[in-house]
């Protein structure tokens, strides 16, 4: 099993970003929320995450840079729950919504439940 996080997996492109907040769906699981967008944009045909954590509930960057790592990590360590049940490329953007600092197990708890629900979701579609 590979648990890397490698650059062409880090959702950057302001197109795709774009893309995501107008077209996109989304899953929750509180405190977390998935937005997706099925189908690869432009030449890249990998499935792209990004991560974030809003301001308005952590003001210090250092609370918000805990936050998005630990989302990186949980996602890191499932992403193979993922990965094997896509059949194509998605762009997907987590975020962290809730002022409540949970810690790292609950985290990764409910980012499993979330990615479970999101391809329940997919399945459900199809």
């Amino acid at each position: 099993m590979n648990f890397n996080y490698p650059k062409e997996e880090k959702l950057k492109s302001k197109i795709k970003i774009g893309l995501l907040f107008s077209e996109g769906k989304s899953v929750s699981k509180f405190p977390l929320r998935m937005v997706y967008y099925a189908g690869a944009v432009g030449e890249d045909s990998r499935t792209q995450i990004g991560v974030s954590v809003s301001k308005r509930n952590f003001k210090k960057a250092v609370d918000r840079n805990y936050f998005k790592r630990v989302l990186r990590e949980t996602y890191r360590l499932n992403k193979h729950l993922l990965l094997d049940n896509l059949d194509q490329p998605y762009s997907i953007m987590l975020f962290y919504q809730t002022k409540d600092r949970l810690s790292y197990e609950e985290i990764n708890t409910k980012t499993i439940q979330l990615i479970e629900k999101f391809l329940h979701q997919i399945k459900k579609q199809e």
